[in-house]
C-alpha cells in the first residue's frame, strides 16, 4: 500500500503527463479546491471515495480510483452539489471540468502518479 504526503508531482494519463498536487493529510484534503478560481492540471485527493463542491468557484471533473489507480467513474460536477460515495474508491482527481476528456481519462484505464519525493505508482 502507498503512503502518501501532500505535495506535488506528475500524473500519467495515457501518455499525457498532468501537473499533479497531491491532498493526503486531512487539512489538505479538506480544503480541496475552495477559495480557488481554477486549477493547473490536477489534485488527488487521499484516501477519499466522495466529494462534495459546495463553496466551489467552478465546475470540476472528478475521477474515483480504487486501489491499483484504475478508473471506476467519472462525473462532472456544478458548484454546491454532493457527490455520492462510491464503493471500492479510494482515491479521488479533481481538474477543471472538461480537462479529464482532453487528457483521455476515462473508465476501466490506469493512471501513473510520480511525486516529488520519487515515488512511482502505476
Amino acid at each position: 500500500m502507498t503512503r502518501w504526503d501532500d505535495g506535488y508531482g506528475i500524473l500519467q494519463v495515457a501518455g499525457v503527463a498532468v501537473p499533479l498536487e497531491v491532498a493526503a493529510s486531512y487539512r489538505a484534503r479538506t480544503r480541496g479546491l475552495l477559495g480557488r478560481d481554477g486549477i493547473e492540471g490536477a489534485l488527488l485527493l487521499t484516501p477519499a471515495a466522495s466529494v462534495h463542491t459546495f463553496r466551489m468557484r467552478f465546475a470540476i471533473d472528478v475521477a474515483y480510483l480504487d486501489r491499483s489507480l484504475r478508473v471506476r467513474a467519472v462525473v462532472t460536477m456544478a458548484p454546491g452539489r454532493l457527490g455520492l460515495p462510491r464503493p471500492l474508491s479510494r482515491h479521488v482527481l479533481e481538474a477543471e471540468a472538461g480537462a479529464m476528456a482532453g487528457w483521455g481519462l476515462r473508465p476501466g484505464i490506469h493512471v501513473g502518479v510520480r511525486t516529488q519525493d520519487g515515488l512511482d505508482t502505476a
